[in-house]
């Protein structure tokens, strides 16, 4: 799971894992990714200068799978962009063409059954191991002797078991205080008699607390209110921050909650590929959508944001629920996207933990085989994931310590926003010398959200799809290029910033370069790309 980062500061605790940046602060122009350096004064990818280069020059449409938590296909801005399968018949309940998948007109669902229910909500990875393994070890010692492999399994246990309790902890105590917060919000709309939506800054200035939680509760709403953004805007956040950490507390770290029955397929059969349903939209659409938008957003149609690929059909595959995704959904994912002829799949989540991580592999190897790019979210942690394993990854692994090959056809990105200097990192993403290849733009990144509307979000999750349309509009111009060479443009045509940025290491922050925590030590540009193509092309021949 990565979802959209804010962080949000309530009743003096620092509560990171959701939510903004404080780098978000301030106006960034409209589709400020999309725009260039030189030209516009923000970092963005020079998608706008790309095109002019691309003036007269035919494009073919690409497939893009997008493997996230739902899409909603009717959006005004993505209806006419959305894959739709040349053999299903809509609605009919049948197989038309033969693929496993009953009708899968824009996708297919690995998070449903057949009788149209889904999962929503599941647990963390983490929560998962340590039901499958409590049984087993939760009454054995430290000094108990255990073959090596049970050893190593014991061990890896314990550290699964201080990471969960940090996590319910932390959960715990930020549904108090988003809870408490909240409480006395609507309690102060109630004692002026005004319906919480109509509620204003002025009205927050204006009240007189009379006990020491209101005045908190003041300070704190002050403190978040900015020029900017409106009470309204203040409170949905707050209902989000509620939400989400009820959401950890209920689900996310709730032993006894499982949502698999709901599937009911055989989950420990990993080789299983037809289950599910084809609502690729499910119960909660708004970080697909957002990513869907910023990969093709229809552009130039005098509505919402302009994507950046402007030939493309966005197939919707349902894998990430509210909480962590499966490894067998998402190796089923990846391989009913190739199947079905995406050329380019976006894959905007993770987890610090894998449970079938050789099922996941072999479904990346199929992908590479089949000449599929994969591009990948570096997630929302500020850690070195050299050293903290985020999956799924690129490496190919027989265990969690011996790596035994690369997938050439990945693509892992990391988040910088539109500040300079220090403040160009996105200061929740991810980084690693070895294991992020390109950043991109991810903060403040405006896109589609369900039901016509749009919003601002923050994420690694927002950088990967500005890398899939840009991948995506390199195979759509020259559909000749592999997927390990349009990997390679995009790798060597990024924009080198001679800028340090600053990243938290142990507990302290340290000034870097872009290259020394990636391998491309730069930020993907588009005008770049298409002339570094050319260039390929013409050498080519």
């Amino acid at each position: 799971m990565i979802r959209t980062w804010k962080r949000v500061a309530l009743l003096g605790i620092c509560i990171l894992p959701l939510w903004g940046n404080a780098q978000s602060k301030g106006t960034n122009p409209p589709n400020w990714y999309n725009l260039d350096y030189e030209a516009d004064g923000v970092r963005g990818i020079s998608t706008e200068k790309a095109y002019e280069l691309l003036i007269n020059r035919e494009s073919t449409p690409v497939v893009v799978g997008v493997l996230d938590g739902g899409i909603d296909y009717k959006h005004e801005d993505l209806k006419d962009v959305m894959w739709t399968n040349p053999k299903e018949v809509a609605g009919n309940g049948e197989d038309d063409d033969d693929n496993g998948y009953i009708d899968d007109v824009h996708g297919w669902n690995f998070m449903g059954n057949a009788e149209g229910e889904n999962v929503h909500y599941d647990n963390l990875e983490v929560t998962r191991l340590i039901r499958l393994y409590e049984p087993k070890y939760i009454s054995v010692l430290p000094s108990t002797p255990l073959r090596e492999d049970e050893r190593r399994e014991f061990v890896a246990y314990q550290r699964m078991i201080s990471d969960y309790t940090s996590k319910l902890d932390q959960a715990n105590f930020g549904s108090l205080n988003y809870g408490r917060l909240k409480e006395e919000i609507d309690a102060i709309a109630n004692s002026i008699g005004k319906d919480i939506k109509d509620m204003t800054k002025a009205d927050i200035d204006a009240f007189k607390p009379k006990t020491d939680r209101q005045k908190l509760a003041i300070r704190m709403t002050k403190r978040e209110l900015s020029d900017d953004k409106s009470f309204e805007d203040f409170y949905k956040e707050l209902e989000e921050g509620v939400n989400y950490y009820r959401a950890q507390v209920d689900y996310h770290l709730n032993k006894s909650y499982d949502s698999r029955h709901i599937v009911g397929d055989n989950y420990e059969d990993a080789a299983e590929r037809f289950y599910g349903n084809a609502d690729i939209k499910g119960p909660d659409a708004d970080h697909g959508t957002h990513v869907a938008g910023i990969i093709g957003a229809k552009r130039h149609n005098g509505i919402g944001v302009d994507g950046i690929a402007d030939n493309v059909q966005i197939m919707g595959v349902r894998i990430v629920p509210d909480g962590d995704e499966r490894d067998k959904d998402v190796a089923n994912g990846i391989r009913y996207a190739v199947d079905n002829g995406a050329k380019v799949i976006n894959m905007s989540f993770g987890k610090g933990y894998v449970y079938n991580k050789n099922t996941v592999d072999e479904a990346v190897k199929y992908a590479e085989e089949k000449d599929v790019l994969l591009v990948h979210a570096a997630g929302n942690d500020a850690k070195d994931i050299d050293m903290v394993k985020n999956y799924p990854m690129k490496y190919y692994t027989d265990s969690l310590d011996a790596v035994t090959g690369e997938a050439s056809n990945w693509i892992t990105v990391g988040a910088t926003s539109s500040g300079l200097d220090g403040d160009l990192l996105a200061e929740f993403s991810n980084f690693g010398y070895r294991s992020v290849d390109v950043f991109a733009p991810g903060v403040k990144i405006n896109s589609t959200m369900p039901e016509s509307t749009y919003k601002e979000q923050n994420g690694t999750s927002m950088a990967a799809p500005v890398v899939s349309g840009l991948a995506t509009l390199l195979r759509s111009y020259y559909p000749e290029l592999t997927a390990k060479e349009v990997k390679d443009i995009i790798l060597k045509s990024v924009t080198k910033i001679d800028e340090k940025v600053r990243i938290s290491v142990d507990g302290s922050t340290k000034k870097v370069y872009l290259d020394e925590i990636s391998v491309s030590g730069g930020i993907v540009n588009a005008k770049a790309a298409i002339e570094e193509a050319d260039r390929y092309v013409l050498e080519k021949k």
